[in-house]
Formats: C-alpha cells, sequence, structure tokens
C-alpha cells in the first residue's frame, strides 16, 4: 500500500488530494481546498498555503507528490501567482524529504478520462467514479488535485512495473 498527494496550485485556491493505493485499487483518503483571502498579501498568502501543505504532509505522510504543471496561459500574471504557489508546495514537500512529480493538465485528463481534451464536468465524474465516492467533489480544485493523484498513482505503478522487468545488469529478468 502506498499513499500519494496530489496538489493543484494557485494562490486563491491550492486543491489538494491524498489518495491510496493498493494493488490495482485506489481510494481517496482526503481532498479539499486551501482558500486564502485577496485581502492578504502575496507572502501571507503563500505562507498559509505552504503551512497547510505542510500540516496535511506531516498527517497523510504520503510517499511523494504529484503537481499539475504550469498552464500558461494570456494571463502572465495568474501564471507567475501559480509558479508561486507550486513553489510553496514543492518547499513542503522538500522539508518532508519527498519527491515532487510534474504532469500537464493534458496528460492528468488522459489518466483519468482517456482524453486530453476532458471538460472539468467530467474530470469531476470520473474522478467520483475511479476512487469509489458516493458523489463527484463538488469543487473542481479537489477534483483537479484527486485526479493528480491518480496520474501520479498510475505513474508510480507503470515506473515500479518497468523497474521489476529489468534485471540490475540491464537484462529481462
Amino acid at each position: 500500500m502506498v499513499i500519494v498527494m496530489g496538489i493543484d496550485p494557485g494562490i486563491a485556491n491550492t486543491g489538494f488530494g491524498v489518495v491510496r493505493v493498493a494493488g490495482s485499487s485506489m481510494s481517496a483518503v482526503d481532498g479539499g481546498v486551501i482558500e486564502t483571502s485577496s485581502d492578504l498579501a502575496p507572502e501571507k498568502r503563500l505562507g498559509r498555503i505552504h503551512a497547510a501543505l505542510r500540516e496535511l504532509m506531516d498527517w497523510h505522510e504520503p510517499a511523494s507528490v504529484g503537481l499539475e504543471d504550469l498552464y500558461f496561459g494570456k494571463n502572465v500574471r495568474s501564471a507567475l501567482a501559480v509558479g508561486q504557489a507550486r513553489g510553496v508546495a514543492m518547499l513542503a514537500a522538500a522539508e518532508r524529504g519527498l519527491s515532487c512529480f510534474d504532469y500537464t493538465p493534458q496528460a492528468v485528463k488522459m489518466a483519468v478520462c482517456g482524453s486530453g481534451g476532458a471538460a472539468k464536468e467530467q474530470v469531476q465524474q470520473m474522478v467520483g467514479v475511479l476512487l469509489g465516492l458516493p458523489s463527484p467533489p463538488s469543487s473542481d480544485h479537489a477534483a483537479d488535485a484527486l485526479a493528480v493523484a491518480i496520474c501520479h498513482a498510475g505513474h508510480l505503478g507503470r515506473a515500479s512495473a518497468a523497474e521489476r522487468a529489468v534485471a540490475p545488469e540491464g537484462a529481462l529478468a
């Protein structure tokens, strides 16, 4: 069994999702949103995100962290703020000695829905189905973070299988 955490970074809303993987089954352990007020100075907002993620990582003890990669749209200011939130998430992970793995939004959607162009509602629905939730996550930030965790868990499973298939000398097992 392994616990992984997925993070959908943002300065106003940072989604987090924690998933337990046991063999081929996955289940949600926790998920939600860290919200910060626009009335706060950016450094205070980032400090709150960092503190909340550290607390979550201390509580859940994930083996590693998956992060949604920065999507650079037309709004440069928004992209910089997301980059800063990613930075504090990576710092929280580094302080616990955790490795971070980046996944593009398209790769996450592909892993969860089978299409890199899936709509947010489809991602929410599939996250609910894949994790056996009674209903889809109501927050798209939490759903995105759980989707990142699902994508990351799948990546770890494929990496582990590939490592077992190759002997230490590089020959097939």
